[in-house]
């Protein structure tokens, strides 16, 4: 696999899942592990057991640059409702794009 492949995620971004039983659902990118990247929404996948998924099963949703983003780059303690808060507001502000244009 080429590198800018593996280079394409970064922690914080938020993603979308392309296949399995989550597909089309939102998560922050919490972690990576070589082909996988850990994924983590706060409701069903909490930061204490993020999802484990290959990169070939995600798409780049955005970068964000919410205070959550930033905390996740710096280590910084998160809490899951800061993650359901953030993704739940992605999710709005992306039907309404997508209704509206």
């Amino acid at each position: 696999m080429d590198p800018e492949r593996l280079s394409e995620f970064n922690i914080s971004d938020v993603v979308t899942s392309t296949a399995g039983r989550d597909q089309g659902s939102l998560f922050y990118v919490i972690g990576t592990d070589g082909e996988f990247l850990m994924l983590a929404n706060g409701k069903d996948r909490t930061l204490e057991k993020p999802k484990k998924k290959r990169r070939k099963h995600i798409k780049k949703v955005l970068r964000s640059e919410t205070r959550v983003a930033a905390k996740l780059i710096q280590g910084d303690k998160v809490l899951n409702s800061e993650l359901r808060r953030d993704l739940a507001y992605f999710s709005r502000e992306m039907q309404a794009n997508n209704l509206g244009g």
